[in-house]
């Protein structure tokens, strides 16, 4: 499941347990297109944004509960393929919550048309709200982020740039990019009401 040339997993586990974020992106590297793998095989319902979004949910979930995984217990594939499966679990109840909600007022439209709406890159009411606040304040949000979404949410956040431009900086796909801003918005929102308290 690794790739050639990147550190065994247990070394990467080791350093991202004392906080090593460029060991804990390694083990991203190494499994994400494993998991990604996974998931489009045992959850074909899912498309490739409900993918990334499962895959970036769960590599989140993995990098707050890492001093729990246990080697002796399992494999790490094997530990995050577990929170990736209960996470697309609980993303398709919550989706499948979300969509019995929207009445349909257009005679043709499939059962499905009320899905999850991405975005189009323009500015949503809380990308407005950190952006106007103080650049320091902001960036000190972000520097809480994992790894992972530093780069995107500083480009988006402190940048104004949109997905698409960010994708193309970034060779990241777009959805990608999406799923990952949507993320770092939602652990920013979760990091104030935390202070807030």
């Amino acid at each position: 499941m690794g790739k050639p040339g990147l550190r065994p997993t247990d070394e990467l586990v080791r350093l991202a347990i004392i906080g090593d974020g460029a060991a804990f992106t390694e083990l991203w590297d190494t499994y994400v297109d494993s998991l990604k793998a996974y998931l489009k095989g045992r959850m074909k319902i899912l498309d490739d944004f409900y993918v990334d979004d499962i895959c970036s949910r769960s590599f989140e979930k993995a990098f707050r509960q890492i001093r729990t995984y246990d080697p002796a217990k399992s494999q790490f594939s094997t530990w995050l393929m577990k929170i990736a499966h209960n996470t697309a679990v609980d993303t398709v109840e919550q989706e499948s919550r979300t969509l019995r909600q929207y009445v349909s007022i257009d005679a043709d439209a499939s059962a499905g048309s009320a899905a999850w709406k991405v975005g189009s890159g323009d500015d949503t009411p809380l990308e407005s709200i950190i952006r106007s606040e103080s650049q320091v304040e902001t960036e000190k949000y972000i520097e809480g982020l994992p790894e992972l979404y530093r780069q995107i949410a500083r480009m988006r956040l402190l940048d104004g740039l949109q997905y698409k431009e960010i994708a193309e900086e970034t060779g990241l796909a777009l959805n990608t990019v999406r799923t990952r801003i949507r993320r770092s918005k939602d652990m920013i929102e979760k990091i104030k009401k935390e202070e807030q308290i």
